[in-house]
Protein backbone atom coordinates (compact mmCIF):
# COMPACT_ATOMS: atom_id res chain seq x y z
CA UNK A 1 0.00 0.00 0.00
CA UNK A 2 3.03 2.65 0.48
CA UNK A 3 4.25 1.80 -2.64
CA UNK A 4 1.01 2.76 -4.50
CA UNK A 5 1.24 6.44 -2.24
CA UNK A 6 4.64 7.20 -3.58
CA UNK A 7 3.47 5.99 -6.93
CA UNK A 8 0.32 8.29 -6.97
CA UNK A 9 2.77 11.04 -5.53
CA UNK A 10 5.39 10.80 -7.55
CA UNK A 11 2.98 10.48 -10.16
CA UNK A 12 1.28 13.98 -9.13
CA UNK A 13 4.22 15.69 -8.43
CA UNK A 14 5.33 14.80 -12.39
CA UNK A 15 2.17 16.23 -13.43
CA UNK A 16 2.72 19.56 -11.69
CA UNK A 17 6.14 20.43 -12.46
CA UNK A 18 5.34 19.45 -16.16
CA UNK A 19 2.69 21.92 -15.87
CA UNK A 20 4.79 24.60 -14.81
CA UNK A 21 7.58 24.49 -16.95
CA UNK A 22 5.34 24.18 -19.68
CA UNK A 23 3.33 27.54 -18.78
CA UNK A 24 6.20 29.72 -17.66
CA UNK A 25 7.30 29.75 -21.01
CA UNK A 26 3.95 31.76 -22.44
CA UNK A 27 3.89 35.02 -21.05
CA UNK A 28 0.38 36.63 -18.96
CA UNK A 29 -0.17 38.97 -21.88
CA UNK A 30 -0.23 36.32 -24.47
CA UNK A 31 -1.46 33.32 -22.23
CA UNK A 32 -4.89 35.82 -21.11
CA UNK A 33 -5.12 36.28 -24.91
CA UNK A 34 -5.00 33.04 -25.89
CA UNK A 35 -7.58 32.48 -23.07
CA UNK A 36 -9.79 35.21 -24.29
CA UNK A 37 -10.07 34.21 -27.72
CA UNK A 38 -9.77 30.70 -27.69
CA UNK A 39 -6.50 30.52 -29.70
CA UNK A 40 -2.97 32.09 -29.07
CA UNK A 41 -2.63 34.77 -31.55
CA UNK A 42 -0.48 35.52 -34.40
CA UNK A 43 1.76 38.32 -34.71
CA UNK A 44 0.06 41.18 -36.58
CA UNK A 45 1.65 44.42 -38.32
CA UNK A 46 -0.44 47.20 -39.60
CA UNK A 47 0.97 46.66 -42.73
CA UNK A 48 -0.59 42.89 -43.23
CA UNK A 49 -4.29 44.82 -41.93
CA UNK A 50 -3.14 48.01 -44.62
CA UNK A 51 -2.55 45.64 -47.59
CA UNK A 52 -5.60 43.24 -47.11
CA UNK A 53 -7.85 46.39 -46.43
CA UNK A 54 -6.64 48.09 -49.88
CA UNK A 55 -7.08 45.17 -52.11
CA UNK A 56 -10.65 44.50 -50.42
CA UNK A 57 -11.59 48.04 -48.85
CA UNK A 58 -15.32 46.58 -47.66
CA UNK A 59 -13.87 44.33 -45.41
CA UNK A 60 -13.66 45.90 -41.55
CA UNK A 61 -10.78 46.41 -40.13
CA UNK A 62 -12.20 44.30 -37.22
CA UNK A 63 -12.72 41.07 -39.24
CA UNK A 64 -9.54 42.04 -40.93
CA UNK A 65 -7.36 41.94 -37.64
CA UNK A 66 -8.93 39.14 -35.90
CA UNK A 67 -8.59 36.74 -39.17
CA UNK A 68 -5.14 37.40 -39.71
CA UNK A 69 -4.35 36.84 -35.59
CA UNK A 70 -6.33 33.68 -36.51
CA UNK A 71 -3.68 32.36 -39.55
CA UNK A 72 -0.84 34.76 -39.62
CA UNK A 73 -0.87 35.26 -42.94
CA UNK A 74 -1.62 37.83 -45.40
CA UNK A 75 -2.28 35.48 -48.02
CA UNK A 76 -4.89 32.99 -46.24
CA UNK A 77 -6.79 35.50 -45.14
CA UNK A 78 -7.12 36.98 -49.04
CA UNK A 79 -7.77 33.48 -50.30
CA UNK A 80 -10.68 32.86 -47.65
CA UNK A 81 -11.89 36.44 -48.90
CA UNK A 82 -12.02 35.26 -52.13
CA UNK A 83 -13.38 32.06 -51.58
CA UNK A 84 -15.85 33.31 -49.30
CA UNK A 85 -16.47 36.56 -50.16
CA UNK A 86 -16.14 37.85 -46.48
CA UNK A 87 -14.69 37.23 -42.89
CA UNK A 88 -16.16 36.43 -39.88
CA UNK A 89 -16.83 38.84 -37.08
CA UNK A 90 -14.70 39.29 -34.38
CA UNK A 91 -16.55 37.92 -31.18
CA UNK A 92 -17.23 40.20 -28.41
CA UNK A 93 -14.50 39.15 -26.17
CA UNK A 94 -12.06 40.29 -29.40
CA UNK A 95 -12.55 44.00 -28.13
CA UNK A 96 -11.58 43.37 -24.69
CA UNK A 97 -8.03 43.43 -26.22
CA UNK A 98 -8.29 45.34 -29.03
CA UNK A 99 -10.67 48.56 -28.42
CA UNK A 100 -12.55 49.92 -31.37
CA UNK A 101 -11.48 53.22 -30.47
CA UNK A 102 -7.62 52.73 -31.31
CA UNK A 103 -8.54 50.82 -35.03
CA UNK A 104 -10.91 53.89 -35.32
CA UNK A 105 -8.21 56.24 -34.87
CA UNK A 106 -5.59 53.83 -37.09
CA UNK A 107 -8.24 53.97 -39.83
CA UNK A 108 -9.11 57.68 -39.43
CA UNK A 109 -5.39 59.11 -39.72
CA UNK A 110 -4.62 57.23 -43.34
CA UNK A 111 -8.04 58.72 -44.62
CA UNK A 112 -8.06 61.98 -43.08
CA UNK A 113 -4.35 62.34 -44.45
CA UNK A 114 -5.68 61.21 -47.77
CA UNK A 115 -8.59 63.46 -47.69
CA UNK A 116 -6.35 66.39 -46.53
CA UNK A 117 -4.22 65.81 -49.92
CA UNK A 118 -6.97 65.15 -52.17
CA UNK A 119 -8.77 68.52 -51.30
CA UNK A 120 -5.52 70.26 -51.93
CA UNK A 121 -4.66 68.47 -55.27
CA UNK A 122 -8.25 69.13 -56.70
CA UNK A 123 -9.29 72.17 -58.08
CA UNK A 124 -12.69 73.58 -57.52
CA UNK A 125 -15.21 71.09 -59.47
CA UNK A 126 -15.10 71.89 -63.21
CA UNK A 127 -17.48 71.54 -65.61
CA UNK A 128 -17.01 69.10 -68.56
CA UNK A 129 -17.12 71.89 -70.56
CA UNK A 130 -14.13 73.61 -68.97
CA UNK A 131 -12.49 69.89 -68.41
CA UNK A 132 -12.19 69.32 -72.47
CA UNK A 133 -11.92 73.04 -73.55
CA UNK A 134 -15.37 73.45 -75.33
CA UNK A 135 -16.46 76.45 -74.41
CA UNK A 136 -16.48 77.32 -78.01
CA UNK A 137 -18.14 74.94 -79.42
CA UNK A 138 -21.19 75.09 -76.93
CA UNK A 139 -24.35 75.90 -79.27
CA UNK A 140 -27.33 77.74 -77.83
CA UNK A 141 -30.32 75.39 -76.84
CA UNK A 142 -32.21 74.68 -80.00
CA UNK A 143 -33.44 71.28 -81.95
CA UNK A 144 -31.30 68.43 -80.04
CA UNK A 145 -28.71 66.28 -81.37
CA UNK A 146 -30.24 62.66 -82.59
CA UNK A 147 -27.96 59.52 -81.44
CA UNK A 148 -26.37 58.94 -84.18
CA UNK A 149 -24.54 61.71 -84.57
CA UNK A 150 -23.98 61.76 -80.84
CA UNK A 151 -21.52 58.70 -80.93
CA UNK A 152 -22.18 57.12 -84.05
CA UNK A 153 -20.48 54.19 -85.17
CA UNK A 154 -16.53 54.84 -84.73
CA UNK A 155 -14.09 53.73 -87.50
CA UNK A 156 -10.86 51.84 -87.20
CA UNK A 157 -7.74 54.49 -87.98
CA UNK A 158 -4.52 54.24 -89.40
CA UNK A 159 -2.76 55.39 -86.61
CA UNK A 160 -2.76 56.21 -83.11
CA UNK A 161 -2.83 59.68 -83.46
CA UNK A 162 -6.01 59.76 -85.82
CA UNK A 163 -7.75 57.03 -83.36
CA UNK A 164 -7.22 58.99 -80.38
CA UNK A 165 -8.44 62.44 -82.38
CA UNK A 166 -11.56 60.47 -83.23
CA UNK A 167 -12.26 59.57 -79.60
CA UNK A 168 -12.02 62.95 -78.50
CA UNK A 169 -14.08 64.40 -81.10
CA UNK A 170 -16.94 61.43 -79.87
CA UNK A 171 -16.54 62.50 -76.13
CA UNK A 172 -16.86 66.16 -77.78
CA UNK A 173 -20.02 65.50 -79.31
CA UNK A 174 -21.46 63.63 -76.49
CA UNK A 175 -20.62 65.89 -73.95
CA UNK A 176 -22.03 68.81 -75.98
CA UNK A 177 -24.82 66.39 -76.82
CA UNK A 178 -25.58 65.66 -73.15
CA UNK A 179 -25.53 69.21 -72.53
CA UNK A 180 -28.50 70.10 -74.61
CA UNK A 181 -30.20 67.51 -73.09
CA UNK A 182 -29.78 69.00 -69.77
CA UNK A 183 -30.76 72.37 -70.89
CA UNK A 184 -34.14 71.23 -72.87
CA UNK A 185 -34.84 69.21 -69.52
CA UNK A 186 -34.41 72.55 -67.65
CA UNK A 187 -36.65 74.54 -69.67
CA UNK A 188 -39.09 72.19 -69.73
CA UNK A 189 -39.01 72.12 -66.02
CA UNK A 190 -39.05 75.58 -65.99
CA UNK A 191 -42.12 76.00 -68.33
CA UNK A 192 -44.36 73.71 -66.38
Amino acid sequence: MGEVINVVVAFAVIVFLFRWLTTSNVSSSERSAADTLGFRPKPVSQDMIDTISNMFPDIPPDNIRYDLLRTGSVELSSNKILERGFLDPPPPAYFTLYPREANAEQAARPAQAGAATSTAVKAPKKSLIDRYNLQDRVVQPGPLISEEEVGGKAVWEDSSEKREASLKERKAQMILAARQRMLAQQQKNSSS
